[in-house]
């Protein structure tokens, strides 16, 4: 993230919302007015708990994830934090005798799972648990479902706090909240209270993903209303004596969404020290209250310091300011020192995809379709190297709701990384595997007449394509059997979703071509009117593939399975379309220079001693080769890297993990500097068509190769 999209506005209320915990617990304005502190500490400041735990979830809950190691990583800090915070407050518990009740390891696993060690320290198990709830349930049910849950729960912790009073009057609920405050002291936990805060920062998060959300003058005039009206329900639920604690109210969330709503549209540069000094407060603040009542009873300042609500927390925030600032500069020269900042392609090399373009890409090809027809992404083969969760997440967030990939597994992975909608696979799946298909709604294609027997024998449910040969030979009916298809559509197991071909000559416009693919266009509509002779019902049909839009955009159909043009790239170079459109490369592909050798005239370069230097020569090392998918008949100069704007060749053989380029004639190369592989570089371009075409391949091969070690960074995210 960069400085232009830091979340400002959630870094300064952190700090905002640290100084509203304080007040809470010293009542600054009780010696001025009994009913303005119980609005301050008892209403306004109930939205501090709540906003730390929505941050928490706008960067770790989404219903995309690649895997659970945000996860891990929240829970394990949480956690460290947690259990400096219990050392630091260990004297205060002392100094109440925590330890010498009776019951005490009961009473110390309440604490430590519910209720924190202090008072304030409920809040750090409750971030852990109501993380952990939240995680999981956006990524089994989605987020809709899981927001439904966790108002669930916090429906049924409102009545053990603000409402209680309404719960104790009816038996049952009155029985149920008995025996739940012997495990837990306050439904103001993890459990019923923190679930629905980080789903709905999570769901703030995906709105700002998807560019949407409320608009800033509308989130100012929801947040002043639901304010008002929280501010009405909690002096009407104290002035009737119902709550047992108040910290819960209705209001208390249409309230923070707009709050949050307002925090996110504040962009600017990063405030981590910020981040700092509001935890430092936090955890803190406790210790120096009772060190403030002490310094006044010793220098006998009870009146000023400790009777005088105000003073008394303006010196506590003071004193922990002081702690805070001091420990925020220690934090922040640990972190100078340790070198933990990421610099950017500070890898040995690396994928950079551009999802703007993406995005570009997807609006141009929907709108180049015919009214009715709906984008089907292809992304087999790792989005054909782009990454396939960064390019799903991409698409689904804008939209797209039919995936296409090559076989089981990758469907499977998308559905793990919580893309919903249509998954078709185009391959062979083994029928024994009915099961899995079904259980993540995965949509199948019926490859032939005894394939499709076999499936159906299984006699699980599953979602079906029927593919048909149309003349390219490869998997699908053949176009004559329509009779076979129409006992396939009586099969009780298989639920035809669609039916399709593929042309296999439609990136081509010589006449030869052209003819044979419409005729293959003239079979499959033919067979479709004898299927519907037979009285079926004809399901989604889809023909084109990239190069069936680009080249047939006429055909009207129901899906258009696009592959490499989504991408921004043709298969090959110097490609004649009908269609021209503004299709924009997605990826590049860069490595670093790791190495400068000074080779003397008649010295070799690499295996074989493919290279001899003519002259005497700087040669750069870059750590990327064959084993990263660069074809390794591009030796020899047949691929060149842009280093500083300007052209380097390939020497000597690319070797699977390194390559060696000439920077003879390029002033002012160093170590550390980024090679241009594949992508743009001030002025030059290298083109994936044209790495293609000079490994004696296509795009689709090229990037579909790039290995898996390879870094994927995003740009436009």
């Amino acid at each position: 993230m960069n400085d232009r999209t830091a979340y400002t506005g959630i870094d300064y209320f952190r700090l905002g919302a640290a100084l509203l915990v304080i007040a809470i617990h010293t009542s600054p304005l009780a010696s001025i007015s009994e009913g303005a502190d119980f609005f301050l500490t008892r209403i306004a400041a109930r939205v501090a708990v709540p906003f730390f735990m929505m941050a928490s979830g706008f960067f770790l809950i989404s219903q995309y994830a690649f895997d659970n190691r945000k996860l891990k990583t929240f829970l394990k800090k949480t956690a460290v934090i947690y259990g400096i915070s219990i050392l630091v407050c260990l004297p205060l518990n002392l100094y109440n005798g925590y330890f010498s009740g009776a019951h005490l390891l009961p009473k110390l696993l309440q604490d430590l799972i519910f209720d924190g060690t202090l008072y304030h320290l409920w809040y750090l198990p409750a971030s852990m648990l109501g993380a952990g709830i939240a995680w999981l349930a956006v990524r089994k049910l989605g987020l809709k479902k899981a927001l439904l849950t966790a108002l669930l729960l916090y429906g049924i912790g409102l009545f053990g706090d603000s409402y209680y009073g309404l719960a104790a009057g009816i038996s049952p609920l009155n029985g149920f909240y008995g025996q739940l405050f012997e495990v837990m002291d306050y439904t103001r936990n993890g459990l019923f209270f923190a679930p629905v805060f980080f789903v709905m920062g999570g769901m703030a998060a995906e709105e700002c993903a998807r560019g949407k959300g409320c608009p800033l003058q509308s989130a100012g005039a929801g947040f002043f209303l639901s304010f008002l009206l929280m501010c009405w329900e909690g002096t009407l639920l104290h002035g009737a004596g119902i709550p047992r604690h108040d910290s819960m109210y209705l209001f208390l969330l249409p309230c923070m969404y707009f709050l949050f709503r307002l925090l996110i549209a504040w962009r600017g540069s990063r405030r981590e020290g910020l981040r700092t000094c509001a935890l430092v407060l936090y955890i803190i603040h406790p210790v120096l209250i009772v060190g403030v009542r002490l310094g006044a009873k010793l220098s006998g300042l009870e009146k000023l310091l400790i009777e005088n609500s105000l003073v008394h927390f303006l010196a506590v925030v003071l004193l922990s300011a002081a702690v805070a600032v001091g420990a925020a500069a220690l934090s922040k020269r640990r972190k100078r020192n340790r070198g933990i900042s990421r610099v950017p392609g500070k890898e040995r090399a690396w994928i950079e995809l551009d999802l703007d373009n993406l995005r570009h890409n997807a609006e141009t090809l929907k709108k180049a379709m015919q009214p009715g027809c709906e984008l089907m992404a292809v992304l087999k083969a790792q989005a054909y190297g782009h990454g396939m969760y960064e390019t799903a997440v991409t698409l689904a967030r804008m939209g797209v709701r039919a995936f296409a990939v090559a076989t089981i597994e990758e469907g499977i992975r998308l559905r793990r990384y919580g893309i919903s909608g249509e998954i078709l696979i185009l391959g062979y799946t083994h029928p024994e595997r009915a099961g899995e298909l079904a259980g993540y709604d995965l949509t199948q294609t019926l490859i032939g007449y005894q394939y499709a027997r076999l499936l159906n024998r299984q006699r699980r449910p599953v979602k079906v394509h029927i593919k048909v040969d149309t003349g390219m030979h490869r998997l699908g009916f053949d176009k004559e059997d329509a009779e076979k298809i129409v006992r396939v559509c009586s099969m009780r197991n298989l639920n035809i979703q669609g039916i399709y071909t593929h042309l296999c000559a439609a990136d081509s416009l010589k006449q030869e071509d052209v003819g044979f693919t419409e005729g293959q266009i003239g079979s499959f509509y033919e067979l479709l009117g004898m299927l519907e002779e037979n009285g079926i019902s004809i399901p989604k049909v889809h023909i084109q593939s990239s190069y069936g839009l680009l080249n047939y955009p006429e055909l009207s159909c129901d899906y258009v399975r696009a592959g490499i043009a989504l991408y921004g790239v043709y298969s090959s170079l110097g490609a004649q379309t009908r269609l021209d459109l503004d299709l924009r490369p997605v990826l590049s592909l860069k490595s670093r220079v790791v190495l400068i050798r000074h080779i003397e005239k008649g010295e070799s370069v690499g295996y074989g001693r493919a290279f001899t230097a003519h002259r005497e020569s700087r040669i750069a090392v870059l750590p990327a080769g064959y084993g990263d998918g660069l074809p390794r008949n591009l030796s020899a100069g047949r691929l060149k890297a842009v280093i500083r704007g300007q052209s380097a060749p390939v020497v000597g053989r690319i070797c699977m993990d390194q390559l060696m380029v000439d920077i003879t004639g390029i002033e002012g190369v160093c170590v550390g500097d980024t090679a241009t592989l594949i992508g743009r570089d001030n002025k030059l371009q290298v083109r994936a068509e044209d790495l293609a075409e000079r490994g004696e391949s296509i795009t689709n091969e090229l990037l579909s190769r790039m290995g898996e070690r390879l870094v994927r960074t995003t740009a436009g995210a």
